[in-house]
């Protein structure tokens, strides 16, 4: 998850799920979209999902996808040293709860290795 107007680093790449150009802010996010791409389960992925009305400020999700039955799944993107700060914490709880509102229960992280 990422402010609105992240001027970071950006990846990116055309998937054939994805009606816009997949744009990723981190390795982590990137290869995931790979995996969402070549994953049979998923028919559409969306990338950075604009949080509106997001009581914390205005912050977009990784990745909001379909899967082939019709249920909708987010994944959030976080490097594993990031989880111990407490505002990383405080934005994750808010994404889970935004989205448990619009009857989204397959919530995740995505997370690397090392």
């Amino acid at each position: 998850m990422h402010k609105k107007n992240y001027k970071g680093k950006c990846i990116k790449r055309k998937l054939s799920k994805c009606e816009d150009v997949c744009r990723t802010f981190s390795e982590i996010a990137d290869v995931y979209a790979q995996k969402l791409e070549e994953s049979p389960e998923i028919v559409e992925i969306r990338c950075n999902v604009f949080l509106d009305g997001f009581e914390i400020g205005e912050y977009t999700s990784d990745f909001v996808c379909k899967r082939a039955n019709g249920d909708l799944m987010v994944r959030e993107c976080v490097m594993r040293h990031l989880l111990i700060k407490p505002m990383t914490m405080k934005l994750l709880n808010a994404s889970r709860q935004f989205w448990l509102r619009r009857g989204v229960t397959d919530w995740g992280l995505v997370i690397n290795e090392k």
